[in-house]
């Protein structure tokens, strides 16, 4: 246990292997993680932080952080495929740094007093297990939470497959302190406004070896509720920033580290934008001249008026990517409930006329959602390109606890339920007989051509 009077605890945070056929660094950051590791630096803590994908370790080859606006690809280790998915024809791998050089920079550490971990996409969770097992055998005493996406979504699957002690589920900021009494005893007074976004520290991206660009949240949560998206359940209440917060926060990491890009993690950048959007742009286009702004997490197609499109293009938006989505089923239902077709037409035109062109602007297009038809998703893609804009597909990803879960599940010829392994969006797992590997690439080849 931690001595409060004298001691300054000790905490290790974890970003955790991939294990996938395919990862890439898409600007993905554990933004949450390196968040509480502010927090935990704001109440008294120390802080270690180790990155299973870093794709900048001292050890590693050199890389350009400069290079394709901060993303590239992390190394990677070829791994037997999980039980069920060894006929597939791609290769199963582990994503991030070898294993001797994780188990290296463990011990070159003095002893944690408690080690946290988070979790990303479902299907990754043998990636988690796989660094918990080797965190356990260099630290066996240490107490070692789970929060993540992953420890939200199947819970009852961690307890039993992860081997960590404590399961968090759900936004851990509010019990954070919680945590560090329960586990080591260590007691202290909140720091600042856990309700207040802006009262936070600046995440904790100095801990990385370097910094390549830095994800942003201007909001958390999301208004809408998708029949294919778990939002609601990773952030029930929607909470803003102050616009010029997060300006400021930008200013500080360009002037501090030199950073350039910026990503917009928000799952609803521009909703309500008379009193968000528009006031963070016309400061963006103030104050940040020669920044770039990337979304890869897709904006909502209705909010983008020619105003909107017109200080994006002026604030330096490189990559904008539009969550159309709805290359829905052939009955004609929509799945994400917040724009029809004029929507994107009227998107589309105003993005153009600002002057973006289709190479800065996708759509994404849901591909291998349960009951869809070829026809429609090759009816979506040209539809897209139609508008002079660029159709990126994104494979879907059965999620639990959302609308279509149901439905997915009594389609896949995977036991969903089972095991999450069977969730990735890899190999297609509501694929009907129309959507043959060698279709799909045929649709892939359209997008580009």
């Amino acid at each position: 246990m931690v001595d409060v009077k004298t001691d300054r605890p000790h905490i290790l945070l974890v970003n955790p292997w991939i294990h996938d056929f395919a990862a890439y660094d898409v600007w993905a950051q554990p933004l949450g993680l390196l968040q509480l590791g502010a927090g935990l630096r704001r109440h008294g803590c120390r802080i270690s932080y180790i990155d299973c994908l870093d794709r900048f370790h001292p050890r590693a080859p050199g890389a350009d952080p400069g290079r394709r606006n901060g993303r590239g690809p992390y190394m990677k280790t070829p791994l037997p495929a999980p039980p069920g998915l060894e006929t597939l024809p791609r290769r199963f791998s582990r994503y991030g740094i070898p294993t001797d050089w994780f188990e290296r920079d463990l011990r070159a550490l003095s002893p944690p007093d408690l080690i946290m971990v988070t979790s990303v996409m479902t299907y990754w969770y043998p990636g988690v297990a796989e660094t918990v097992r080797a965190l356990k055998q260099v630290f066996p005493t240490t107490p070692l939470v789970l929060g993540g996406i992953y420890a939200t979504l199947c819970r009852a699957h961690a307890e039993t497959h992860i081997g960590a002690d404590t399961i968090v589920s759900g936004p851990v900021d509010r019990g954070l302190l919680a945590i560090l009494e329960a586990h080591i005893g260590f007691q202290t007074q909140p720091a600042f406004d856990f309700e207040d976004l802006d009262d936070w520290p600046y995440p904790a991206f100095d801990l990385q070896h370097q910094i390549a660009y830095i994800p942003v949240l201007t909001s958390l949560g999301c208004p809408f509720r998708c029949d294919y998206c778990a939002a609601h359940r990773l952030q029930p209440r929607r909470r803003r920033r102050d616009p010029l917060a997060v300006v400021a926060e930008l200013e500080y990491w360009h002037r501090r580290y030199g950073v350039r890009d910026f990503v917009f993690y928000d799952d609803a950048l521009l909703v309500d934008a008379d009193t968000h959007a528009l006031p963070l742009l016309e400061a963006l286009v103030r104050r940040t001249a020669g920044l770039r702004f990337h979304t890869p997490n897709a904006l909502h197609i209705r909010e983008i008026s020619p105003q909107i499109a017109v200080l994006m293009r002026r604030s330096g938006f490189a990559t904008v990517r539009l969550g159309l989505e709805t290359a829905a089923p052939d009955d004609g239902t929509r799945l994400d409930h917040k724009l029809a077709r004029h929507d994107f037409e009227s998107a589309a035109r105003n993005l153009l006329a600002a002057g973006f062109s289709a190479h800065e602007v996708g759509a994404y297009l849901l591909a291998g959602l349960p009951d869809q038809s070829l026809n429609a998703l090759e009816d979506a893609i040209l539809s897209v390109k139609a508008m002079g804009i660029r159709p990126i597909l994104a494979y879907y990803t059965p999620i639990p606890h959302t609308a279509l879960w149901e439905r997915a599940v009594a389609v896949s010829r995977y036991d969903l339920e089972a095991d999450p392994i069977y969730t990735n969006n890899a190999i297609f797992p509501c694929q009907r007989e129309a959507f043959s590997w060698e279709a799909l690439a045929r649709l892939k080849r359209l997008t580009l051509s």
